[in-house]
C-alpha cells in the first residue's frame, strides 16, 4: 500500500484499552492509532480528518497529561447533528481514536468495557463544537475547529472541478492531489498552528 510520505511523520496515539487487554487482543491493552489508520477509517485524507486528529491530540493531552489515555473511558459529544456537513466524519474519527461509539457500539461484558452511547450528536449542552470528557474524573474540554487559518492553494478549486468533470489531464489530476495533501500535511505537521486550527473554548480539568 502506497501513501504520502508525510503520513509516517505524524505522531501516533498511544492509548490503553481495557477491553483489548481483557480479551488479549493487544499486550497490556496498549493500542497504537496512526493517521493512516484514520485515513483507512474515513477512506480518505482531507483537512477535516486531519483537524479531527489534531483535536484529539490536543484534547487527550489536556485531559490525561503525561498519563496514557484510557481508550473507551472517554465521551465525545458534538454540537451539530450527525448529518450536518462534515460532523459525521469528525465524530467517526475522534470517536475511533477515543474508543467511543454511538448506539451501535459494543455494549460491554458483565457491566464492564461499554463503548456504546459514548459518541453523541446534537448535544445542546456544548459550548464548543466538540466536547471530550473523561468518564472517570469528569474532566472535559471543548473545542472549535477553524480551517480558514490554513487556506488551500488558489489553483486547487479549479483543478478539483476539472477532475470531477473528467476534463483534467493526468498531470492536472496529479497536481490537484499534491496540492490537496500539501494542505493536509501542513495541518498535521505544523504544531505551532494547532491552537488556531483547534481552539479551546472551555475546559474543566479536575
Amino acid at each position: 500500500m502506497e501513501y504520502p510520505d508525510f503520513f509516517n511523520k505524524v505522531e501516533p496515539f498511544i492509548l490503553k484499552d481495557e477491553l483489548s487487554n481483557f480479551l488479549g487482543a493487544t499486550k497490556d491493552g496498549i493500542v497504537e492509532i496512526s493517521y493512516l489508520d484514520c485515513v483507512k477509517l474515513a477512506s480518505h485524507s482531507c483537512p477535516t480528518v486531519a483537524s479531527s486528529y489534531v483535536v484529539a491530540k490536543i484534547a487527550l493531552k489536556e485531559l490525561f497529561g503525561k498519563d496514557i489515555p484510557q481508550r473507551g473511558n472517554i465521551k465525545v459529544e458534538l454540537k451539530e447533528p450527525k448529518d450536518s456537513g462534515v460532523t459525521g466524519v469528525i465524530g467517526a474519527v475522534i470517536g475511533y481514536i477515543c474508543g467511543a461509539s454511538d448506539d451501535g457500539g459494543f455494549s460491554g461484558i458483565g457491566g464492564k468495557f461499554n463503548k456504546r452511547d459514548l459518541l453523541k450528536f446534537s448535544s445542546s449542552s456544548n459550548k464548543g463544537a466538540i466536547k471530550i470528557t473523561r468518564l472517570d474524573s469528569g474532566s472535559y474540554i471543548e473545542l472549535n475547529t477553524d480551517l480558514s487559518k490554513v487556506p488551500g492553494n488558489p489553483n486547487m478549486s479549479t483543478l478539483m472541478q476539472k477532475s470531477l468533470l473528467g476534463q483534467a489531464s493526468q498531470e492536472e489530476q496529479n497536481e490537484f492531489k499534491r496540492l490537496w495533501q500539501a494542505r493536509v500535511e501542513y495541518i498535521l505537521t505544523n504544531k505551532d498552528s494547532w491552537s488556531e486550527i483547534a481552539k479551546i473554548v472551555n475546559k474543566d480539568i479536575l
